[in-house]
């Protein structure tokens, strides 16, 4: 019995949706460094696990909030930015708190999405009759400036 022969369906989908370039890194691994020239705390930058081409939508829910206790004060809310990314079923499987940047927008995407950074929440979602690989993220936040 032949089986379901999904190839040009996912060459479709791919041309169509998987635009801009993303990469995956590991998370880095070390303490941070202080850059005296910026005043910051840099990371070491973690393995690259994948770049190439890719997707960053938002997942279509809402955002949720969380609560989180801190010294001194009963509660502080943290928000829950929740995305998702594209890339193709040849691309690795993100793990866990592997760090998706957007490092190149197609002609007339939305600029504001260069340099963003997410975290994966869980191993990318698989399937035996998926077209395209999909990892949740959520945003990690940042104070304005692009990564």
């Amino acid at each position: 019995m032949a089986g379901l022969d999904l190839s040009g369906i996912a060459a479709f989908v791919e041309g169509l949706v998987l635009l801009d370039t993303v990469r995956f890194t590991a998370p880095a691994a070390g303490p941070p460094v202080f850059d005296p020239a910026t005043g910051l705390y840099t990371y070491p930058d973690g393995d690259l696990i994948y770049e190439g081409p890719g997707a960053v939508q938002v997942s279509g829910t809402s955002d949720g909030v969380t609560a989180m206790p801190i010294p001194n004060l009963p509660w502080t809310d943290e928000t829950r930015s929740r995305y998702k990314a594209l890339t193709p079923r040849s691309a690795p499987i993100a793990q866990r708190d592997t760090i998706v940047t957007v490092v190149a927008i197609h002609p007339r995407g939305d600029l504001t999405m260069l340099g963003r950074q997410w975290r994966a929440l869980d191993p990318s979602v698989g399937g035996t009759l998926g077209v395209i690989r999909i990892t949740g993220l959520d945003q990690i936040q940042q104070n304005g400036t692009a990564a």
